[in-house]
């Protein structure tokens, strides 16, 4: 497979392209993002779908220019899908030879269908829940998956978009004209699109996320697996629907999307009381990481193996160590001695054994400053798999790992994602035993821990440098620790 891939997504309201570059066999990273606000269904809606000169004209500059980026960035592949707008559309054969025959570009129009599943299974790979229903409300249609276990289950495609609502109904003022075609194309949804879980896909979804984080200040502001009550925010969703164009520009709704994000809202909230959803988990992920991972994963039956995270694994192959699974495997085992004593549950072993795998990947930046470069690092480049809360007590404990615990200041900013103090602190206080037992060293059969009681025992044959490693924490509130001879 080729190192560098393209994806060009033709949608209704944009023409958007990321480019990917893999670091390994299923890992990768972004390298590469950008969009035109061409809106190629303009006045379609009110002219039987038909493409109009004037939008077909911008999405052809658009895409002569990123196939000059793709150029750029030497990529080796280069995958085009069109949805809503093109395959509506009577006259879409004659944009697409012309593309194809101008520029060099094969253009696929997948079906609603198609389009439901590749954002289902982007969902599915890169979001850190087993089980959802995923809801892209585009321009010119809604597609909605339902997967569990990480396999996409069912899909539907609905005719509800931004721009067609906005065109047939929000333009001449038919707000109920508007609700009850929603409803209409709701009541065809079968009884498996019920979910407690609406996972947001789409730049309706994605915006009005933004605008929440904005509201309610918090502290971790990272879009990708952002949620919210649904109860939280309903009383804010009539807010905007009630709004004029002023206020929506002052809670932050920006210039390309005010004309649309009412009908979207419209959607999103018929579709909450339809399926009576709960809470909104936001997807930073749709249909183009899905057309990546539907070539990426072709053999693998659109998953990733089991407990394969592609984040991880890009970072440790651009920035990780050689001896990473000599210490993981170590500080595996120092977690199953010590874990009930120091009261850590065993949920928490995968998320501190990925910080002590990726405790090292700053030295690449700064060996003196690691700790702090990998840090942040981690909290920008945990992208894929990982709630919130899982990104930031892996940070946090990579960033103390050097200290007995986190600052109280760095644990008050983050209390709503980070677990207890008692837990954190016990969490960063084995990191920092792990590192200065095995982080320079493999020992190998010359060296043995065994816990009894409150005792930590360590028995070694060369001991003098791991008694000068952990003479810092000697003096501590969770382990007696000693050092003899093996």
């Amino acid at each position: 497979m080729a190192k560098r891939t393209a994806i060009i997504d033709i949608g209704s309201n944009s023409v958007r392209m990321v480019i990917f570059e893999r670091t390994s066999r299923f890992a990768f990273h972004l390298i590469h993002e950008t969009k035109s606000r061409v809106r190629i269904s303009e006045r379609a809606y009110e002219n039987g779908n038909a493409l109009q000169e004037e939008p077909v004209e911008r999405a052809y500059k658009a895409l002569e220019e990123f196939l000059l980026t793709i150029k750029h960035y030497k990529v080796r592949k280069t995958l085009c899908v069109a949805t809503s707008a093109l395959r509506d559309a009577p006259n879409k054969q004659t944009f697409i030879s012309r593309i194809k025959k101008e520029l060099g570009l094969h253009i696929k129009v997948i079906n609603g269908e198609e389009e439901a599943y590749l954002g289902g299974i982007a969902a599915a790979n890169l979001l850190h829940l087993q089980s959802g229903l995923t809801a892209d409300i585009g321009g010119g249609s809604t597609e909605l998956a339902v997967y569990d276990n990480k396999k996409v289950q069912h899909t539907v495609s609905l005719n509800l978009g931004t721009v067609r609502l906005k065109e047939l109904y929000f333009d001449n003022g038919n707000i109920e004209g508007a609700k009850n075609y929603i409803r209409a194309e709701l009541a065809k949804l079968p009884s498996v699109f019920k979910h407690n879980d609406i996972i947001g896909i789409g730049g309706t979804l994605r915006a009005l996320s933004k605008i929440i984080m904005l509201k309610e200040d918090v502290a971790f502001k990272k879009l990708h697996g952002f949620s919210y009550s649904v109860s939280s925010q309903q009383s804010y969703f009539n807010e905007i629907l009630h709004a004029d164009e002023k206020k929506l520009k002052k809670i932050g709704i920006k210039e390309e999307r005010l004309d649309v994000i009412q009908p979207g809202v419209l959607i999103l909230d018929l579709l909450i009381k339809h399926i009576e959803a709960k809470q909104i988990i936001t997807s930073g992920v749709g249909v183009r990481e899905g057309v990546f991972l539907h070539d990426l994963l072709r053999t693998q039956q659109d998953r990733f193996p089991s407990n394969y995270n592609p984040s991880v694994k890009s970072l440790l192959d651009r920035f990780g160590e050689e001896r990473e699974s000599e210490l993981f495997s170590s500080a595996s085992k120092l977690f199953d001695i010590s874990a009930e004593h120091l009261k850590i549950e065993l949920s928490f072993k995968p998320l501190f054994l990925h910080a002590v795998k990726l405790s090292q990947i700053g030295k690449e930046i700064d060996f003196y400053e690691g700790h702090r470069h990998a840090y942040y690092i981690l909290l920008n480049g945990l992208n894929y798999g990982f709630s919130h809360s899982d990104t930031l007590l892996i940070s946090t404990l990579v960033r103390y790992q050097r200290k007995k615990s986190p600052s109280s200041a760095h644990i008050s900013d983050y209390k709503h994602y980070l677990p207890s103090q008692e837990t954190t602190n016990a969490l960063s206080f084995l990191m920092n035993l792990s590192l200065s037992l095995f982080g320079e060293f493999n020992h190998g059969d010359d060296l043995s821990i065994t816990l009894s009681g409150e005792c930590l025992s360590i028995r070694a044959k060369q001991r003098y440098l791991i008694h000068e490693k952990l003479k810092d924490i000697y003096s501590n509130d969770f382990l007696d620790i000693s050092i003899c001879d093996l």
